[in-house]
């Protein structure tokens, strides 16, 4: 049922304007720290807002308010913003079926504190069993959320999705060199096993137990789960938004249907998939989600939009306006699946005669995205040397184009992960991929 605060702003705002619109929020979230390989404080956290759209004279205006006590001054606000608001393209949507996703785990309620911590200090344990040099911190989170959207043209919608996310980062510190590895997971359920966490930190923790000197030139790169979206997911969704389509500084704004990469990569965004912390019954403006594929066999297959950017486009919104309480809406991916391969990480590695295997990297929003060009630290990297992991390396950049990258593509990784339950990945080896190292 819609929340009785949204159902009173609206009605206040029906009576002031033609058209108008309510997201309301009301959100708990309760996280565990741990520092020093040990828990540090326990948090709670409450809080309830909402937004305003209106469309008043043809223009868009916005408010937002954790006042919930006087929806009179949340919509005069927001009819004083309309009179310089953008032009409105569009209609709020109606009356929609909307898909059933499951995003709620009644589950979540039984994450208890003790519970939290024990998992924390359990990876802490865990974690410090590889290495008694290594100094442990992070922290386990639970949070649930009450979502309402409501609009006068008849749309209502709402929904409750819970989450639980743990992640957690260990430090060697020896002299000057230090080095960071992290992983974590989320799920819309209580987390009772954090093997996979232990286990990819086990796994960076071997490859760097030694350090390798690299050599600058092109050579082939993996580039990891981890370092996926930022190289190739960062950029080509730049790409793929409806914004940038009409601004005309996508370079894909004219190739829909064109092959534009290696015809191994596949990205889809799809928010109909149950269990999957990002996942939802509808975006962020009342429209119906839905899969969407974005590339297909490596061709350019369709551009996200919100209300605003398909009005403006003479296309359909494709169900992707995101939003927060203090902005409105923008035209943004919900869970993007990156097609899997079939090449495990082992052969990957075997096939390589020299080259680097990124696991994270630092500043690759840095470069010109829009172009498709990365250059980025590599915060944690690795050598590979005849088909085998030699050691860490440091100081070591990695620079190129996404679109060179993809269409020079060694092989796609059949061992895809989860990150931050809004993105799904394999690894992807590329050839030629610039490598600087600086000497030392």
């Amino acid at each position: 049922m819609p929340h009785p605060v949204a159902e009173r702003i609206l009605e206040e705002a029906r009576r002031a304007c033609g058209e108008a619109e309510v997201f309301f929020v009301e959100s708990e979230s309760a996280p565990v720290h741990f520092e020093a390989n040990r828990v540090k404080a326990a948090d709670s956290h409450e809080t309830a807002g909402a937004a305003l759209r209106v469309i008043k004279d043809g223009r868009i205006g916005f408010s937002s308010t954790s006042r919930l006590d006087d929806p009179a001054a949340l919509v005069e606000m927001a009819l004083d913003t309309a009179q310089f608001g953008a032009e409105a393209a569009f209609s709020f949507p109606g009356p929609a079926d909307f898909p059933r996703v499951d995003v709620f785990d009644p589950a979540i309620a039984e994450a208890a504190l003790d519970g939290m911590v024990a998992l924390g200090d359990a990876v802490v344990r865990d974690v410090r069993a590889l290495s008694n040099e290594v100094q442990v911190e992070g922290s386990v989170s639970v949070s649930r959320a009450r979502i309402t959207l409501l609009n006068t043209n008849g749309a209502s919608v709402s929904y409750e999705r819970s989450g639980f996310s743990l992640g957690f980062e260990g430090t060697v510190i020896r002299g000057e060199d230090m080095l960071f590895v992290f992983d974590g997971m989320s799920s819309i359920a209580p987390i009772r096993d954090p093997a996979e966490v232990v286990s990819s930190i086990a796994r960076q923790l071997e490859w760097a137990s030694s350090t390798a000197a690299i050599d600058t030139k092109p050579m082939p790169v993996i580039f990891m789960p981890t370092a996926v979206p930022s190289v190739i997911v960062g950029p080509l969704m730049a790409a793929l938004n409806g914004k940038t389509v009409l601004q005309g500084t996508s370079p894909l704004a004219e190739r829909l249907g064109e092959r534009v990469v290696d015809e191994r990569i596949s990205l889809t965004d799809d928010t109909t998939l149950p269990g999957v912390p990002g996942s939802r019954m509808s975006d962020d403006e009342g429209v119906p989600s839905r899969r969407l594929p974005l590339v297909n066999a490596g061709a350019a297959a369709n551009f996200i939009y919100d209300l605003q950017t398909a009005g403006k486009a003479g296309a359909q919104s494709t169900g992707s306006g995101e939003r927060s309480l203090s902005s409105p809406p923008s035209p943004s991916a919900g869970v993007l699946l990156v097609g899997e391969g079939d090449a495990s990480l082992e052969e990957m590695i075997a096939g390589i005669d020299e080259g680097l295997i990124v696991e994270r990297l630092l500043g690759a929003g840095q470069s010109n995205i829009l172009g498709g060009d990365f250059n980025a630290n590599v915060l944690l990297g690795f050598k590979v040397e005849k088909g085998k992991v030699k050691g860490r390396v440091k100081d070591t950049m990695v620079a190129g184009n996404v679109y060179k990258a993809l269409n020079d593509v060694i092989a796609v990784g059949s061992e895809g992960r989860w990150l931050g339950g809004s993105l799904y990945a394999p690894p992807i080896a590329c050839a030629n991929i610039a490598v600087a190292a600086q000497a030392g």
